[in-house]
C-alpha cells in the first residue's frame, strides 16, 4: 500500500452552494457525525459568523467530540488593512475550529479585476493572514483560488503566491481548479511543477470542480503527481456542475491506485454514507452513480446475468460489498432465464429451469413490461409473480367490487370515500372508509376489510406513492404506472400497478403491498405457504 492520503470533506460548505441544497444546523451536525464515522480527516463546517446556521453549527459541533478535525472557512484580510483588525479572521479564531481553510487569489487576472489591487499587496494579504492565524495556534490550509488558470496565465506569480503562503507557515497548499476547466494532463504537469518549486515545509492538496466532468480524473492526476490532501464533497454536491465526488475518488484511490485512504471497515460504510447524505439533503441520488448508486452493480441483460452467476468478475470490476453496495439482478423485457433464476434464488424460491412454468413467467414478465409495468423498482410484485408461477400461493380473498365517491361542495374541502366488497373464507365483507384523497380512502377501506382476519397489517404503512404517465400523447386518457413503497417495523418493499385508470393501477399496487406484507409475516412464522389474492381487475 502506498503512502496515506488525507480526505477533506467540504459538503457542509462548498456542497451547500449547489442548487436546491439547503442544510439546517441540525442537518449539518447529523452529516458531520456520519462523515466522522466514515473516517474523513477534515470536515469543513462553513463560514463562522456568516449566518445563524453556521454559528450554531460551530457552537454545537464541539460537543460531538469527533475524530475528524472541524475546519472553518474564510478569506485573506482586506486589502490595505491589518490582519489583527480583520473581522473575518477574528471569527475564524473565535469559532473554536481546529483548522482553517483560507482562500486567496493566485491568478493575476483576479488580483487586478476582482480585488482591484496590486500583485504585491495580494502577496502581503496572504502572508499576513496566514501568519496571524498561525500565531493563534490554528492549522492552516491555503486554498489558492483559480490556481491552474493562474499558473497557465502567469506561472511565476502563481508559484510566488504558494511560496509566500508557505513562508507564512501554511500547513497545506491547496491547488484549486475553481472554474473546473483544466484538463487532467495539465493538472498532472502543473502539480508536478509546483512540487519542484516550493521548499517542502507545506504539503500539497487538490480542490477541483466538475464543469468539464473531470473533477474526479483531475483529482487522481493531482495525487499521482504529488498532492496528498483531497478536497471534495459527498455525491459531488457543489456550485454549478458540482465539486469532486469523494464517493468515486476514495474507492478509486484505494482500490485502483493502491493508496491508503480509509480503513476497510470504514470503506464499507461508503454507500450507506452517500445515501444518508442524499436523504438529509433531500436531493435525488442518481441510480447510476459509480460505486454507491443502486444501479452501480445492477445487471439486466440475460447474457450478463448468466455470466455473473458463474463468476461475478465477468461483469463487475470490484466486489460490491467492499464499498457497502450489493449486486442486483434486474428483471425486465431484456430478462432471460438467468435473471429469473438469480432473482428467485435471492428470494429463497426454488425454480426449476426446465419447467414450462419458468418459461411462461419469463414471457409473462416481458409482456407486462411491454404494457408498461416495471419490476426493476417493484421487487415485491415480482416475488409474488414468481411464487404464483411456482405454485406456492393460494387464494387469500376474492375481490368482488369497489366504488369511489369524490365530492366537492362550494366552500368545503374535497371528500373522498371508498367502498370495498370482498369474499373471505365464504364470508362477504363490505367496508367503507374515508381518506385524504381517493387512493388513501381505498387503502383505508381495503385495510379495514382485512384487518380482523390479518391483524399483522396494523404494522404496515404506505411510505411513498408515485405516478408516472406512460404515454403523454393521450393526455388525461394516458395509461399510468403507480409505484407504492410500503414499510413495517422490519422492512420496506415496493409494488407496481398499471392501468388507464389511476385508481385501478393504485388498487393493484395496494393489493400487492398487503399481500407481500402477509407473505413476509408468514415467512417469519415458518409457514411454507401463503395465501394469495385474486386481484379481479388486472391479472398479472
Amino acid at each position: 500500500m502506498s503512502k496515506a492520503l488525507t480526505i477533506f470533506d467540504t459538503t457542509l460548505r462548498d456542497g451547500t452552494q449547489g442548487e436546491g441544497i439547503s442544510l439546517s444546523a441540525e442537518d449539518k451536525l447529523k452529516i458531520a457525525k456520519k462523515l466522522d464515522q466514515l473516517g474523513v480527516h477534515y470536515i469543513e463546517g462553513g463560514i463562522p459568523g456568516s449566518n445563524s446556521k453556521d454559528i450554531e453549527f460551530f457552537d454545537r459541533v464541539k460537543d460531538l467530540r469527533l475524530n475528524a478535525k472541524i475546519t472553518a472557512f474564510g478569506s485573506t484580510r482586506r486589502k490595505n488593512s491589518l490582519a489583527e483588525h480583520d473581522a473575518n479572521l477574528q471569527r475564524l479564531i473565535d469559532s473554536g475550529a481546529q483548522a482553517t481553510s483560507l482562500v486567496g487569489k493566485s491568478w493575476d487576472f483576479h488580483v487586478h479585476t476582482a480585488l482591484q489591487t496590486t500583485l504585491e499587496e495580494n502577496l502581503a494579504m496572504i502572508y499576513d493572514s496566514i501568519a496571524y492565524l498561525k500565531q493563534h495556534g490554528l492549522e492552516v490550509m491555503f486554498d489558492a483560488e483559480h490556481f491552474f488558470d493562474g499558473y497557465k496565465n502567469n506561472p511565476e506569480y502563481a508559484v510566488a503566491v504558494m511560496r509566500k503562503a508557505e513562508e507564512a507557515g501554511a500547513d497545506w497548499l491547496v491547488m484549486c481548479d475553481t472554474n473546473g476547466g483544466t484538463m487532467p494532463h495539465e493538472v498532472s504537469d502543473i502539480v508536478a511543477a509546483l512540487g519542484g518549486q516550493i521548499a517542502g515545509t507545506a504539503r500539497l492538496g487538490i480542490h477541483t470542480h466538475n464543469d468539464c466532468e473531470l473533477a474526479v480524473a483531475n483529482t487522481l492526476s493531482a495525487v499521482r503527481s504529488g498532492a496528498e490532501m483531497i478536497q471534495g464533497t459527498m455525491n459531488g454536491y457543489g456550485e454549478r456542475c458540482g465539486n469532486a465526488n469523494l464517493c468515486s475518488i476514495i474507492p478509486n484511490l484505494q482500490l485502483k491506485l493502491g493508496y491508503q485512504v480509509l480503513e476497510e471497515k470504514q470503506l464499507e460504510q461508503l454507500t450507506n454514507t452517500a445515501r444518508y447524505v442524499s436523504e438529509i439533503a433531500n436531493v435525488h441520488m442518481p441510480v447510476n452513480q459509480p460505486y454507491v448508486g443502486t444501479a452501480a452493480f445492477a445487471h439486466k441483460g440475460g447474457i450478463h446475468v448468466s455470466a455473473i452467476l458463474r463468476d461475478a468478475r465477468t461483469y463487475e470490476h470490484i466486489v460490491p460489498e467492499i464499498v457497502g453496495n450489493h449486486q442486483r439482478v434486474l428483471v425486465s423485457e431484456l430478462a432471460g432465464q438467468s435473471n429469473i433464476l438469480s432473482k428467485a434464488q435471492k428470494m429463497g424460491i426454488e425454480i426449476d429451469p426446465e419447467k414450462e412454468s419458468t418459461r411462461e413467467v419469463i414471457g409473462r414478465i416481458k409482456d407486462l413490461e411491454h404494457q408498461g409495468y416495471q419490476f426493476e423498482g417493484a421487487d415485491a410484485s415480482l416475488e409474488l409473480m414468481l411464487r404464483e408461477a411456482n405454485g406456492e400461493l393460494k387464494k387469500l380473498f376474492t375481490f368482488e367490487s369497489f366504488k369511489m365517491l369524490v365530492e366537492k361542495s362550494a366552500g368545503k374541502p374535497v371528500v373522498s370515500e371508498a367502498f370495498v366488497k370482498l369474499n373471505i373464507d365464504g364470508n362477504s365483507i363490505y367496508t367503507a372508509a374515508e381518506g385524504n384523497g381517493p387512493v388513501n380512502a381505498l387503502d383505508n377501506a381495503l385495510r379495514k376489510a382485512l384487518i380482523s382476519y390479518y391483524p399483522g397489517l396494523n404494522d404496515v404503512h404506505l411510505s411513498d406513492y408515485k405516478v408516472r404517465v406512460l404515454d403523454d400523447k393521450e393526455a388525461t386518457a394516458s395509461k399510468v404506472r403507480v409505484l407504492i413503497e410500503s414499510s413495517n417495523v422490519e422492512n420496506s418493499w415496493s409494488t407496481v400497478g398499471v392501468s388507464g385508470n389511476v385508481i385501478e393501477a393504485s388498487w393493484e399496487a395496494l393489493v400487492d403491498s398487503f399481500l407481500y406484507a402477509l407473505l413476509g409475516q408468514d415467512k417469519r412464522e415458518g409457514y411454507e405457504e401463503i395465501q394469495s389474492v385474486e386481484r379481479g381487475l388486472v391479472n398479472h
